[in-house]
Parts: structure tokens; sequence; C-alpha cells
């Protein structure tokens, strides 16, 4: 055990990258499960950007009072070139120091995980992560905060559509977040029945799209949803839309790009009681000795995975079940 974590007082804790909805609930637990254990607790304003701009504040119980229902952060968040750089990363550690802080947790995807663990080594400074992103695409963990709640929203979203598509026996394309994880496209389009998927793991050929879709109306289906990750080989959901259309022009079809919509709104019961475990374990695994880590929840159990291991580039897994399930039914 470093003798650094033996002598942790106080506990630094900020959010950075892309917000997800359920990081006010993980801020609020790593709060208060650090004042529970003795531990004063500062909060850092937009990430990295706020170590080096020293934008930093004492935190007690009330500061996290009736967040655990809203979407965001209360600590804001930004991405910070500077801290990139060795000058930038010191000048960051001068302004952690000075405010007494003795561990970070920090809550974000693999571009936060990233700096923890470079900013931990460099200055041996423990930190535990916690994975705050929509998107579900983290080594170490089954589900990262923020991706319920992002497949609630997107499923509700394809629910009206699909009301106004049956009105008008309409094709909708609908583009969902998802760069290169099609996790969100992948659970949402079989919630929502969508009759096709289009995800970044995998190319599907227009002309094999366009074959589903024939099938489809072969069966006289009123309206037809097809689902496209951002990330789609085929280059999102307005591209494909314009494809299919000069191969076929008879459809009448739309586009709908949910966009950040998908980040936003108050996190789901399942979010907040996740991010509520992660916070909770963050803390108190940095002060059984745990550093350069991230939490995570595999089947019902709350683990740790070294950072280096959660940053792996070991490629991450679509559900093959659920993908032989979307196709089924679609028929």
């Amino acid at each position: 055990m470093s003798n650094r974590v033996e002598k942790i007082t106080r506990v630094g804790v900020f959010t950075s990258g892309g917000d997800s909805p359920g990081m006010n609930a993980a801020i609020r637990a790593v709060v208060r499960t650090a004042l529970y254990n003795g531990k004063k607790v500062t909060g850092i304003y937009h990430g990295y950007q706020g170590m080096i701009d020293d934008t930093m504040f004492d935190m007690d119980s009330q500061s996290v009072s009736s967040i655990i229902q809203m979407g965001g952060t209360m600590l804001k968040t930004a991405r910070c070139m500077e801290f990139k750089t060795i000058e930038g990363r010191a000048k960051a550690y001068e302004n952690v120091r000075a405010a007494g802080i003795d561990a970070l947790v920090a809550i974000g995807g693999d571009g936060t995980f990233t700096g923890a663990e470079i900013f931990s080594r460099e200055f041996d400074i423990p930190v535990m992560c916690i994975p705050g992103t929509i998107d579900n695409d983290l080594n170490g963990t089954d589900l990262t905060i923020g991706y319920d709640t992002a497949n609630n929203t997107v499923i509700e979203a394809i629910d009206k559509i699909r009301d106004t598509a049956a009105s008008h026996n309409r094709l909708f394309f609908i583009e969902v977040m998802g760069r290169d994880s099609g996790c969100i496209a992948l659970n949402a389009g079989v919630a929502g029945g969508a009759e096709a998927i289009l995800l970044p793991e995998r190319e599907t050929a227009i002309d094999e799209l366009i074959d589903m879709l024939e099938h489809a109306a072969d069966r006289k289906k009123s309206s037809m949803i097809v689902i496209v990750a951002e990330g789609d080989k085929n280059g999102g959901a307005n591209n494909v839309a314009k494809c299919v259309q000069e191969k076929v022009g008879y459809y009448d079809t739309k586009v709908s790009i949910l966009g950040h919509l998908q980040r936003g709104g108050a996190p789901s019961s399942a979010d907040r009681v996740l991010a509520t475990r992660m916070g909770y374990a963050a803390v108190n695994e940095l002060l059984k000795g745990n550093t350069r880590a991230t939490v995570g929840v595999r089947g019902s159990e709350i683990v740790t995975t070294p950072l280096e291991e959660a940053l792996s580039k070991k490629e991450l897994k679509l559900n093959e079940d659920l993908v032989e399930i979307a196709k089924i039914m679609a028929l």
C-alpha cells in the first residue's frame, strides 16, 4: 500500500468528457461516502480544465442535496487539450496539492480514464475512475452510467416516431449515438421493434438493407423503422436514406437524428442505483489502498479493474444473441 493512500484526508471529485445521466448521483455518492469516512471533499469544476484553472471548492453533504434526479453534471465538464501536455499536468498537480487533495475520483469515459492513469503515474496520486458514458463502450464493466437512461430516451422517441410512421405508411431512418459502439442501436432497436439495425461493428450493404425492407413491405407492414448508429460504415442515417431512395424510389422516406437528446433528462432508477453503488465503491476502494483502477459491475457484483487493462484496445463484443434476436423479431 502506497503511503500516499494511507494518508488520504481529502478526496477530489470531477467529471470529464461527455456528460451522461447519473453523473450527479455518482458525485453525490462520492461526497457522502467520503464524508461518512471522515474525509474532506473538494469538487473540481470542468474536469481537468478546472484543475489547471483552479476552479475548486469545498463540498459538504448539502452540496449534493437534491441532485440525484438531475441529468447532466453539477460539476460541469470540458475537454482539455492543455492537460495532454506535461506542462499542463504539472500546473494541474500544483493546484490539486495546494487544495490539499490527496486522492481523486474521476467520472467519465476512456479519455477521462487515460488522463487519470497518466496523471496518477506521473505524480503518484491515488485515483479511482467511475465509467460515465451513454455508449456503454468501456472495458471492465457490463454497464456504464447513463446507458440505461439513453436507451429509454431512444425507445420513447422510436415509439413516437412509429405512431406517425404508421399513420403515413412511411419508412423512418433514426440515427442514434454510437460512433464506435452499437450498444444503444442494438438494444433500442430490439426494444423498439425496428425492421433493421445498422451497427458500426459490422457492415450492412445497402442492397442487403433494401432486401430486408422489401421483405417487410411484402408482409404489408404499415410502418418501417431502421435504426442507424452514427458510426455505421454507410455514413449515417442521412446517407443511408439517400442511397436507399436512389435505388428504390417508392418509399416515403424520412430521417430523424436524435443527437444530444440522448444525453439529457433525468436518470432512470437503474442508473441512479448503479451510479450510487459505483460512487460508494470508488471511495471505499481508495481508502482500502486500491488505486489506478476503475469501478465496474459484472452481473450484480461491483468489481474493480486496473486502468491499464480497462484502457486496453481489446475489442468489445456485441451481444451476438441479441443480434440474432433482432433479425428474428423483424420477421
